[in-house]
Formats: structure tokens, sequence, C-alpha cells
């Protein structure tokens, strides 16, 4: 039997070792930590019995994942869950945007603006299952659906900015940019509108669901597929080079690295030809994430009445200033008031609260390796849009970039995206190259989110890693 090893338990390691071992090979999981699943984890971060999740949230392309589909992972316990509205975007004035599977929340919210976003999200909307397995690859590929794939790349290439620019009013404009600054980059910047269009596609598609339970239901079912196949996981075990990868596993014919392009640097080393040592060592990170966790009693009092009933909300105020402090976020100028994504898990699944106890879930975009301390900026970025938040806050947990990449050695200077989303990174990510998983090594392959087709939980590059390495097999 073929051995196979991989690197890393994240999503994308978990899939490349389920789509192995259902092909028939030996595979073992190599973690650094004692717990396995990298960015899908949950644990008690505040107060006994309360649930949090430790970085992954909200799972749009987890629930449309075509690997995942596959898998039937229900049959192992994982169960999405959906808020009544998907997206809330919170304005000065006490409107706010409204994205949801259900239209006409969304319609309402938006107003003059209505016929306009509808038009613009109609096609990939409705043909969003034909749209994602070309999304969710290589850019460069033979298209199934050119005609889809074309309409939706024609919007995807534009500027954030020029899309916003579509709408008349407020919301509208700051409902899309809020969304295209998941992408942490400049959003004045050729395909930056790209995440946006997908993502909010998703919204009216397939939602923004929570798993039950916590992120880390979607590792354990991934754990237990793997299982049920042969598979197994080795925890507490960081790999530091490739003898000792071959020392501990038998020299394996493939292997599969869930890492960030400076995990395969150390790793490999000189084993990688000088072309593909010198191109990851060019790969660019982008900005950080400053995540903190609160506990506090009852709900959040927001001003507009809507965000009360949304799992996820941005809170970023205009698309103008979105756009001014994305900017300044990628020149590493830390903004007074910083793009904040605030999560209220809890609505859809009481299991994370404990009787009038809630967890909230929050992260702001701030400089790459940021070392100060933005707690208070993203308390206050609540308190704009949900005066008296503060006088509810029981406990608080933090962690900012260096800590998330303790926890997370992917998250590079605490970019949990693992690598910028430049125009070039998006197209060529990690590197310019026919096969973009291969690393010059025969047998040798990279799955992790600086893979296309990007950041997510969604499983898709571990699933086409493990894909070219069983290609080179056969």
């Amino acid at each position: 039997m073929t051995n196979a090893v991989v690197v890393g338990s994240g999503p994308n390691g978990l899939a490349a070792a389920i789509r192995l071992a259902r092909a028939g090979l030996a595979v073992t999981v190599f973690e650094a930590s004692e717990r396995p699943g990298g960015g899908t984890r949950s644990g008690e971060l505040t107060v006994p019995g309360l649930l949090h999740d430790e970085c992954a949230a909200f799972h749009p392309t987890g629930v449309a994942s075509p690997f995942f589909a596959s898998l039937g992972l229900e049959r192992h316990g994982l169960r999405w869950l959906w808020p009544e509205i998907d997206l809330a975007h919170p304005l000065d004035d006490g409107r706010a945007g409204l994205a949801a599977r259900d239209r006409g929340h969304t319609g309402r919210s938006l107003g003059v603006d209505a016929r306009r976003w509808e038009r613009l999200f109609a096609n990939a909307t409705r043909n969003f299952d034909v749209l994602i397995p070309e999304l969710f690859r290589p850019i460069a590929h033979l298209p199934r659906h050119p005609v889809v794939l074309g309409r939706f790349g024609l919007h995807a290439l534009q500027p954030a900015t020029w899309t916003a620019r579509r709408f008349r009013d407020d919301p509208a404009r700051a409902l899309f940019m809020g969304v295209a600054a998941h992408a942490f980059s400049r959003l004045n910047a050729p395909l930056s509108s790209s995440v946006g269009m997908m993502l909010t596609a998703a919204a009216h598609a397939v939602g923004w669901p929570v798993a039950e339970g916590g992120t880390e239901s979607i590792t354990r079912a991934l754990l237990a597929e793997l299982a049920a196949l042969g598979g197994k996981v080795v925890n507490g075990t960081p790999i530091t080079s490739l003898n000792q990868l071959r020392d501990l596993a038998g020299r394996p014919e493939i292997v599969i690295l869930d890492t960030a392009p400076r995990g395969a640097l150390r790793i490999l080393g000189d084993a990688l030809p000088g072309r593909v040592r010198r191109a990851l060592g060019r790969y660019r990170y982008g900005p950080a994430a400053f995540k903190v966790d609160f506990a506090i009693e009852g709900d959040i009092p927001w001003t507009n009445e809507d965000c009360r009933r949304a799992g996820t909300l941005h809170l970023g105020g205009t698309a103008e200033e979105i756009a001014r402090v994305e900017k300044a976020t990628v020149r590493g100028e830390m903004a007074r008031r910083p793009f904040v994504l605030l999560g209220q898990q809890y609505l859809v699944d009481p299991t994370r609260s404990q009787e009038a106890v809630n967890p909230i879930y929050a992260y702001a975009h701030v400089p790459h390796a940021y070392s100060g301390d933005a707690t208070g900026a993203i308390i206050g970025q609540i308190e704009r849009f949900a005066p008296g938040f503060r006088e509810r806050i029981i406990a608080t947990s933090t962690r900012n970039p260096a800590a998330l990449e303790t926890y997370n050695a992917n998250y590079v200077g605490g970019d949990i995206s693992a690598g910028a989303n430049t125009a070039r990174q998006i197209v060529f990510r990690p590197r310019l190259a026919p096969n973009p998983y291969a690393l010059g090594i025969p047998g040798v392959y990279l799955c992790s989110s600086a893979t296309p087709p990007g950041a997510g939980v969604h499983g898709m590059g571990g699933f086409h890693a493990a894909e070219s390495a069983l290609a080179r097999l056969r």
C-alpha cells in the first residue's frame, strides 16, 4: 500500500488526507498542536461553559464546498444552522444594509438600490452551483461553464470601489464594500471586487451558516471520516525537516504540506529547487487580525433592530470610510476606527451560551504584525452602533497578531488569510506555475490557504493538491 503523509490538520490538510485515503492510500497526518483543526477549533475562552470559535466562525464556503458536500459529513454529526439575516452592515444614521437568503430582507434594506443589487448578483446567485466549482480551483483552467464564469469575471476583475459606485445610497455601497473587505486588501485595486462578489452571492444562494456546537464540529466530522477510511492523526508533533518526516513515516511516497510558504521553506529547505525556494521566499503576507472574544450579559443593544437578528455584522461605516481604512491598514497604519467583523453565533446556536450570558466573536483588521492593543478600538466600533454595549461586558479574551501566529503558524504576522490578496497573488498563489500545488520535489505538494482557491473553510486546496498527487501516481 502506498504511504502518504500530510503535515497540518486544518480543513485543507484533513481534506487532502481524506481524498488520499479514499483512493486506498495509507495516510498519516502530523499536527504540531495537541489539538487538531488549525483554524477550525472552538473553546471556552472567557467564562466556563461559554463556547467561542477560535478563528473561523461563519461558513458560506463550507456549506458551498463541492468536496465537503461529497463526504456526507452530516453522518458524523455536522449540522449547519442559519440565522434569519446572514449579514448586517449598520450605519451611523440608524439604517443598515442586509444580505440574506431571503432576498426580501435585502431589498427592503437597500431601498432605491434594491433593483441594482438584484441585477448585479442575479447571475452568480442563480448559477451558484455551477459557478462555485469554477471558482474553487486555480484560475488558469479550462472552464466547463465559460459564459457563467465570464459574466462573473467581468465584475470580479473590477476594483471594489468601482462596483460600489453602481449604487446611489449608502446602505448598498457600504454593504458591498464590507463584504469585499474580507480580502484584507486595498479596495481600489484590480480584482478587489472578486471576494465581495463571491461571498455576497453565497449569502443569497446558500447563506452564511455556523456549525452547531462550534466550528470545531467541522473538524470532528472530518476526523471521523478520515478514521473510517483508516487514516490516523498524530498530534503534538511539529515537523521541522523532510528528514524528520521520513524517519517518522518510513519514506512516504506522497507528502502534502498544509503550511504557509514560510513553513514549507523551513521543512523542505535546500531540497527545494532554487526557483521554487526563491518564489516562496518572495511570497507576501497581508494585514493581520486582532481578535477579541466577549462574554456579555444578554444581547447587544444595536440601534438598528435588524442587527439583533443577524449572525454576522460588519462595523466600518460608509464605503468611503472602509476603503480609506483598509488602504491605511495595508500601508501599516493603525486606524482609530478599524474595520471590525462581529459574530452573534449564539442567536441560532444556544448551546454556546450559559443562561443569560452569551459569547460574542469579533476581530479588527490591523497592520501586519501589529504589536499594539486594539481592544479599545473594537469596543469603540461596537459602541458606535450599539450604545451601552460596554456595560454588558462580563469578560474578554484577546489574541493579537503574535498570539494568532502562536496559535497557528500559518498565520504569519497575524495574517489569517495566509497571504496578501494582491492582484498577482489572487491569480498566481503561491507562485507562477502550471501546477500551483507542486513544489518541484517529486511527490511533495502544498495545500494550505496559500494555494488556490485561497482562504476559507472549504477543503478545496487540500482536495486539489491530493488530486495532483494521485495523478502523478497514476
